[in-house]
């Protein structure tokens, strides 16, 4: 079929677009500043992308058109609507349907999915399990908020049958302390286990914000895992949800949707999941996390103990560091067991995981001109907008780089956080870093009231280039300049890496 794509460039939109077109379907879109990466890797796909939401798109005369969750009916002060497009669908009553519905019906029936769904986590333990199967022989299939940097791509179909046993393990690692295969050069073929798969495997990001303008409901429900990972659980999305028990009956609701042969692995410390299950549950469930959990951890994040009902099973050793990741990596060998992949094969896929493109990333080390025989300024990039996310992450870089100062340059992007929901957890999320800069341009509260608690150790700039140079003004030899945003962040990376090579 041809399916026309409004709202194309978002994460979610763009991976369903190369389903679509890796399926054989014709695939046009548009979006608002059509804009990389996504489409970027659209055009190379060879879908044809649209700037805006015009009435002159209904010329296309698809045979369905797919409304991401961008398209609203709003409208302008002068009493126009934003987007055109979908107000003449309606009028012409042409065929329309939301994306997690078209995956629903079109990509995911006769599928095994394993669904990664929490507040935090979910696109790197998305990647995590998906390489994990991947390594295992399953050809899995997947749709991922973000670029795994192990495929580089954010979604493919995979094998359309479920293969009979699985394949080889990519080499790296040591002996293994509880006696299982050692990895070597030679990539060794583990030994082949009957897979415990329903059908052909697909993983798939779990979202709980709504699903279009005409459902309201959690995207998630429509994906009917047969695995569900919850990986935690708090308030986010205050433009849509008026507290946290709204989001847990959403969580509920997904929960209803795994078949009792399924399998619901959830966080064992996180009291708002317990609260879920405790409005009913049908399935298997296995938790993580807690030292009384099924899957629990012992050891550093970089290098630890997995235990299975308090026996050692596994030992990850990888690059990735933060007790964040740790809870990912039980999240997603707990998921991977459920289809048949032991813990011990599934650590050593994780001693070769790349992580997702924006967690973590360095984006530049620079020698500053003035201390040519120092150490460099290192600067990363994260995805981190969330308090709690904030102060994870800053956690995780803190365990790698130990006593060396840490400069969070950061900027309240999400509809959350510019609402002022979580303006107080600010101070808390930072505790740990040297120094912090916000960018406050566009926020209806105070930043530098919000951030007062840190006295001097908080500057905020009304302006991307402002901060940048508030930062460059701020480094010395062997900093950690960590830039959190869910968004392009105006490039402030470059622009700070910009000034300090100019320095």
């Amino acid at each position: 079929m041809h399916i026309h794509i409004l709202g194309i460039c978002g994460t979610f939109m763009g991976g369903l677009a190369a389903l679509a077109r890796e399926a054989g379907h014709r695939v046009t879109g548009c979006d608002a500043g059509v804009y990389p990466p996504m489409s970027d890797q659209l055009r190379a796909l060879g879908i044809d992308l649209i700037e805006g939401f015009g009435v002159e798109q209904l010329a296309l005369k698809p045979d369905m058109y797919v409304v991401g969750n961008t398209v609203s009916r709003s409208r302008t002060e002068g009493g126009a609507p934003k987007f055109p497009l979908i107000e003449a669908i309606l009028d012409a009553g042409l065929t329309y349907t939301s994306g997690p519905q078209w995956l629903s019906e079109h990509v995911l029936q006769g599928r095994h999915v394993l669904a990664v769904a929490g507040t935090h986590g979910k696109t790197t333990t998305t990647a995590m399990l998906t390489w994990i199967l991947e390594c295992a022989g399953l050809e899995p299939g997947f749709l991922v908020g973000g670029v795994p940097l192990n495929f580089g791509v954010s979604a493919r179909l995979g094998a359309p049958t479920l293969p009979a046993a699985r394949g080889s393990l990519p080499p790296g690692g040591a002996d293994l302390p509880w006696g299982g295969p050692a990895a070597n050069p030679g990539a060794p073929t583990l030994p082949a286990t009957a897979n415990k798969a329903f059908g052909p495997v697909f993983v798939i990001e779990a979202d709980e914000y709504d699903t279009a303008f005409f459902d309201k409901r959690s995207k998630f429900v429509h994906y009917r895992p047969r695995t569900a990972v919850l990986n935690n659980l708090e308030f986010d999305h205050a433009d849509i949800f008026d507290n946290l028990a709204a989001i847990e009956r959403q969580f509920h609701h997904l929960v209803r949707t795994v078949p009792g042969s399924g399998r619901v692995m959830v966080n064992g410390l996180e009291e708002s999941l317990a609260r879920v299950l405790h409005q009913g549950c049908w399935s298997e469930v296995r938790s993580f996390g807690a030292a009384v959990s099924d899957f629990s951890a012992a050891g550093e994040p970089h290098d630890f103990a997995v235990l299975q009902a308090g026996h050692v099973v596994a030992q990850v050793r990888w690059g990735l560091g933060g007790v964040h990741n740790q809870l990912n990596a039980l999240a997603a060998i707990a998921a991977a067991e459920h289809v048949g992949v032991s813990p011990a094969d599934a650590a050593l896929a994780l001693a070769s995981f790349e992580n997702v493109k924006r967690r973590m990333e360095v984006r530049a080390s620079i020698t500053l001109p003035s201390a040519p025989d120092a150490l460099p300024v290192t600067i990363y990039d994260d995805f981190a907008h969330h308090p709690t996310a904030i102060r994870t992450t800053v956690n995780g870089l803190r365990r790698t780089v130990g006593g060396a100062r840490i400069l969070a340059v950061f900027e309240p992007r999400s509809n959350t956080m510019k609402l002022g929901t979580m303006k107080a957890q600010l101070p808390w999320s930072l505790e740990e870093v040297d120094l912090a800069f916000c960018h406050g341009g566009g926020l209806g509260w105070d930043a530098g009231e919000a951030l007062a608690p840190m006295g001097a150790r908080a500057q905020v700039a009304p302006t991307i280039d402002a901060l940048a140079a508030q930062v460059a003004a701020q480094a010395r030899p062997g900093d950690h300049i960590l830039c959190m945003s869910n968004g392009g962040f105006g490039g402030v990376h470059d622009k700070i890496a910009a000034l300090l090579r100019a320095a």
